[in-house]
């Protein structure tokens, strides 16, 4: 019995010479910038009256290393407050470097938006938790975000904006 190596799953996909299976591998992945911010500590860390009040907002930008590399970053910003203070601020970005073979170009698009920025969010999640602990406060678990969605709206903002950009004044 010879021993035959196997690429990720893609056995079989190099017969007759031919690599023609769609891929999606994630080369690295790496903190680009982080921030965490307590600025009212230690009093931020003494009981509060009520919930705080969280805000998050991500973001997704990717740009080509090559032809068949891209950067994808993922963006997470957010804070706690209360209604006297900010109880922790802090910013995200982490990315990475994504190899994507043999997808058709009108797909290509929508994989490195939706996709890569899903294989990266589990570890962009720990991070901040992790942050949010470490500053003394529990830890803040992001519930999991629609990508698809997201793609969606952001697709749908481009296309107001470009109609108005279209549309003449008089």
């Amino acid at each position: 019995m010879a021993d035959t190596p196997a690429t990720n799953g893609a056995q079989g996909a190099n017969q007759g010479g031919a690599d023609t299976a769609p891929s999606l591998n994630a080369l690295a992945q790496y903190t680009k910038d982080f921030s965490f911010e307590n600025p009212n500590a230690p009093r931020s860390l003494s009981p509060q009256q009520g919930q705080p009040q969280i805000s998050i907002q991500v973001n997704v930008n990717a740009k080509p290393m090559s032809e068949t590399d891209y950067e994808v970053e993922l963006k997470l910003e957010g804070d706690a407050k209360t209604q006297a203070n900010l109880l922790f601020k802090f910013e995200l970005n982490y990315a990475g470097i994504f190899r994507i073979r043999n997808i058709p170009q009108d797909q290509v698009h929508p994989v490195i938006m939706i996709e890569c920025p899903r294989l990266l969010f589990p570890f962009a999640r720990q991070i901040v938790a992790d942050a949010v602990r470490n500053g003394g406060f529990p830890p803040l678990y992001i519930d999991p975000i629609d990508f698809v969605a997201l793609y969606r709206q952001r697709a749908a903002q481009a296309q107001q904006a470009q109609a108005g950009a279209e549309t003449p004044t008089a």
